[in-house]
C-alpha cells in the first residue's frame, strides 16, 4: 500500500488534514485526486525526471487533449511565476481545442486558479502567478523572443511549418532545472515525429493509445463515423496511432518505377532535359535546391521512356546556384557514336528560378522557363503520376545491391514516393513532375489518359498550365 493509499485510508486523518489547507490547496488537492481516480494510463504523466519531451501517439478520441491540458495546469499549479507555452496548428485551434474546448485548459482547471484570461491574447494568468501563452504553429517567427519552462504543443504532426516552429520552440523553452514539454498528436509519418521515436529512452518518452481506450466517452454517432474506417490505412493511422510507412500514402509507388540493369549499357538518348527547383527561402538550411536529368530513349519492349541520368540537391541559392548550373550543363552522357549533351535546361518561373533564367539566356544556354499554372505541388505529380505507374522512368539499378535503385538515386525515389506526408523536402517532387509534364507536352512521351477519378486534375488545361505555349520544338527553347 502505498503512501496516498494509507493517508486516503484513514479517514478521519484526512478530513483533518484537508481542514487545514487553503481554499485554493484544498481545490488543486481535490482536482488532481479527482484526474488520479478517472485517468486512463496513457493519460498519467510519465514517472522519473530523466525525459524532457513527452510524445503522446493516440488515436483520435483517445483523451490526449485532455490529458496534456491536464499536465500542463498540475505543471503550472505546482510552480509559482512560472511560464507555459502552448501551441496547435492554428490560432484557432488553441483557443478553441486547446484553451476553451470541452477538455481545454478552462474546462480542466478550478476557476478558484484562474487569476486572469485575456481570450484575444490567448493568456491565462493564475493566482500564483503562472502565466501560460498560446502562440500558433503557423506564425514560427512569433517563438521567437519568448522564454518557457515548458510547452504543450498539440497536434504537432498537423502542423504546416513543423520543422521551422519546431526549432524555434527549442531555442524558446529553457527555463528552469528542468523543462518539460508535451507533444499530443495523432500520428502522421513526418521526420520529425519518426526523429522522436527513435530518441525513445534518451530524452523523449513515448505512450500509445487507440481511440478504443476512450471508446466509453465518445457519443455514439462519433463512434459509428470514426470506426467505419477499421481496417484501412487511414484507420491505422486515425483510430490505432499507428505509424504508417510514408510511402504507403504516397501519390508515386516505389514499384512503379523500373530498374535499369546494372550490367546492362545505357541506352541511345534522344533527348535530355536538366529539371531544376531553384531554394526561394532564405533559410537555406530548410530550403535545398535540387535538380533531375532525365533522358529519353526508345527501349525495344514499348514506348518512349525516360532514364533518371543524375540527381542532386544542395543548399545553394542565386547567383551561387548559376555557376553549378552552367557547370550540369557541361556534362557529356554515354559513350562513343552516342555521346550526347544535355539538349534544355527546365528552371520553374518564378521567385529566385527568374533571375536565373535570365542569366542562364545571356549565358546562351538553351533554357526554358516552366509555369505550373494554378497547379499545385500535389497535382503536378498527380498529372505525371500515370507517366510512372505506365513503366515509363527508369532508374539505374545498383551495382552493390540486385533490385535496388543506385545510392545516389535512393534520396530521390524516398521522396517522391513519400510525397506529400512523409517529406520535409520536395525539390526532387517538383524537378520529376515539370520535367514529365514538359516532356509530355512537347510530344516526347505520349500514353493514354487515366480515368478522371484516378488522378484529379481539378479541371486545369494544358493551355493553362503552360500558358497555351501549345506542342512546339524542344531544341527550339
Amino acid at each position: 500500500m502505498g503512501a496516498l493509499d494509507e493517508f486516503l485510508a484513514d479517514e478521519d486523518a484526512l478530513r483533518e488534514q484537508f481542514a487545514k489547507l487553503t481554499p485554493t490547496q484544498q481545490a488543486i488537492l481535490t482536482w488532481q485526486l479527482g484526474w488520479q481516480h478517472k485517468a486512463h494510463d496513457h493519460q498519467v504523466e510519465p514517472p522519473g525526471d530523466w525525459w524532457s519531451i513527452w510524445l503522446m501517439l493516440a488515436g483520435r478520441g483517445a483523451g490526449k487533449t485532455h490529458a496534456s491540458a491536464m499536465t500542463l495546469a498540475t505543471w503550472a499549479s505546482e510552480m509559482p511565476n512560472s511560464r507555459w507555452l502552448v501551441s496547435a496548428p492554428t490560432s484557432g485551434d488553441i483557443r478553441g481545442t486547446c484553451i476553451e474546448g470541452d477538455s481545454g485548459l478552462l474546462s480542466v482547471i478550478p476557476p478558484v486558479l484562474v487569476a486572469d484570461y485575456n481570450k484575444s491574447l490567448h493568456e491565462i494568468k493564475l493566482v500564483n502567478g503562472a502565466f501560460i501563452k498560446g502562440i500558433p504553429a503557423s506564425e514560427p517567427e512569433r517563438f521567437r523572443g519568448g522564454q518557457w519552462h515548458g510547452a504543450w504543443l498539440d497536434e504537432l504532426a498537423a502542423w504546416e511549418y513543423l520543422q521551422d516552429s519546431w526549432d524555434m520552440i527549442m531555442f524558446a523553452v529553457r527555463l528552469g532545472s528542468r523543462t518539460r514539454i508535451i507533444a499530443s498528436t495523432t500520428p502522421k509519418p513526418k521526420p520529425l515525429i519518426i526523429e522522436l521515436l527513435g530518441r525513445e529512452g534518451d530524452d523523449v518518452v513515448v505512450t500509445k493509445a487507440s481511440t478504443y481506450v476512450n471508446v466509453s466517452n465518445l457519443a455514439p454517432s462519433f463512434q459509428r463515423q470514426i470506426l467505419q474506417y477499421e481496417g484501412t490505412n487511414l484507420g491505422r493511422q486515425e483510430i490505432h496511432a499507428e505509424i504508417i510507412d510514408p510511402e504507403e500514402g504516397g501519390i508515386v509507388k516505389r514499384n512503379w518505377f523500373r530498374l535499369w540493369p546494372s550490367q546492362k549499357s545505357f541506352p541511345k538518348l534522344e533527348f535530355i532535359v536538366q529539371s531544376y527547383d531553384c531554394a526561394t527561402s532564405d533559410k537555406t538550411i530548410n530550403d535545398p535546391s535540387g535538380c533531375i536529368t532525365l533522358g529519353v530513349f526508345k527501349p525495344l519492349d514499348g514506348g518512349m521512356s525516360v532514364m533518371v541520368l543524375d540527381c542532386w540537391n544542395e543548399h545553394l541559392q542565386y547567383p551561387d546556384l548559376r555557376p553549378k548550373v552552367i557547370s550540369e550543363y557541361e556534362t557529356v552522357y554515354g559513350e562513343g557514336r552516342d555521346r550526347k549533351l544535355v539538349d534544355l535546361v527546365l528552371v520553374e518561373d518564378k521567385s529566385a528560378g527568374i533571375s536565373l533564367i535570365q542569366d542562364l539566356q545571356r549565358a546562351h544556354l538553351p533554357v526554358h522557363a516552366y509555369n505550373p499554372g494554378r497547379a499545385d505541388k500535389v497535382q503536378r505529380l498527380s498529372i505525371v503520376a500515370n507517366i510512372i505507374k505506365a513503366g515509363r522512368v527508369w532508374v539505374p539499378e545498383s551495382g552493390k545491391r540486385a533490385g535496388f535503385v543506385r545510392d545516389w538515386a535512393e534520396g530521390m525515389v524516398s521522396q517522391i514516393c513519400s510525397f506529400p506526408e512523409g517529406t520535409v523536402h520536395d525539390e526532387y517532387v517538383d524537378c520529376m513532375s515539370q520535367g514529365l509534364r514538359y516532356l509530355r507536352d512537347a510530344g516526347w512521351i505520349s500514353i493514354d489518359a487515366p480515368p478522371r477519378d484516378d488522378i484529379e486534375q481539378d479541371d486545369i488545361t494544358d493551355a493553362e498550365i503552360f500558358n497555351a505555349r501549345g506542342r512546339e520544338n524542344p531544341y527550339a527553347a
